[in-house]
């Protein structure tokens, strides 16, 4: 049986892929800074509490060999990298090239995946953006992303580490404790009103995070990982505004949302996924919108 390494095992998209990669009947080999209680793995994976980069890590691959690595570790907030730049590229683009250079050294021929980000578009000229789109990121976390992904090209086409990225769009799910969707199901959980940044006119192209996982084991099992890249996302543009709506219907009597009228710096207005490519390797996404906010909801209501 194949063996997968998932960095970043204990995050909120990292969980799912362990899950969804067991499913897809792979060993798991699961590297996170969380401790093992804390990471609360599934039953039958290996797991190791390790803070990138750590040179641990290249025992591990000697002993292991992964035939696979899903790379998650690392910052996912645009308004954290703007705050902090110089933390969020070590988190990033040092952590991803130490990873690839003990990958090539220790476990060559790994087909690995990165968790990129839409973020390296920026603000697409137009929509639906294909992969093919410039890359204008207008944040930090963009920008490192975008370093990373040239780091995968240069692994795929120059060195023994056949990799790709996948641009994933705007993921949520429960587990997921901030973002624009988190935070309007909070706020109608806890007062029945919702008072939200920008103008409600901004669009996203929302993924439930089963949904990505699928797609990223499709990926390691299918892509050519000659360092080309992958939209993840739904294929649906939905404003902030239509999603407010939908979670507010689910809860009885709650007022309108109100909007501050001011965008909100580094983050793109619209954004709409062109999914042809990641549709050629078989994936189709699962859940909808309304039935992923109702599953949401019904989570954010369960923790207060």
């Amino acid at each position: 049986m194949s063996l997968v390494l998932v960095t970043g095992a204990a995050g909120f998209l990292g969980r799912h892929i362990v899950r969804e990669m067991i499913r897809g009947g792979w060993d798991v080999l699961a590297v996170d800074s969380a401790t093992p209680e804390n990471a609360a793995m599934p039953h039958g994976v290996i797991y190791r509490s390790l803070q990138l980069p750590s040179g641990q890590l290249s025992g591990l691959l000697q002993e292991y060999r992964p035939t696979a690595c899903v790379h998650a570790a690392g910052r996912a907030s645009v308004a954290a990298s703007v705050a902090d730049p110089d933390a969020d590229f070590v988190a990033s683009v040092e952590v991803t090239q130490w990873l690839l250079s003990a990958l090539r050294d220790f476990s060559s021929g790994c087909r690995t995946v990165l968790l990129s980000s839409a973020a390296v578009y920026g603000q697409p000229d137009e929509l639906p953006v294909k992969e093919s789109a410039p890359l204008r990121p207008i944040s930090p976390y963009g920008y490192h992303k975008r370093i990373c992904e040239v780091l995968m090209e240069q692994s795929a086409r120059l060195f023994d580490v056949p990799a790709s990225s996948a641009r994933i769009f705007s993921a949520y799910g429960p587990g997921l404790r901030r973002q624009v969707l988190w935070e309007i199901a909070s706020q109608y959980s806890e007062k029945s009103s919702a008072a939200l940044k920008g103008t409600g006119r901004e669009s996203r192209d929302f993924i439930h995070a089963s949904d990505v996982a699928r797609a990223l084991r499709l990926i390691v099992e299918k892509a050519l990982c000659s360092g080309e890249a992958y939209n993840v996302a739904s294929g649906v543009e939905t404003t902030v505004e239509e999603a407010a709506e939908i979670i507010r219907n689910l809860f009885p009597g709650a007022s309108a949302p109100e909007f501050e009228g001011r965008k909100t710096n580094g983050d793109p207005e619209r954004w709409l996924a062109d999914c042809s490519r990641i549709r050629d390797i078989g994936f189709q996404p699962s859940i909808t919108l309304e039935q992923g906010l109702e599953g949401l909801v019904s989570w954010v209501s369960a923790e207060k």
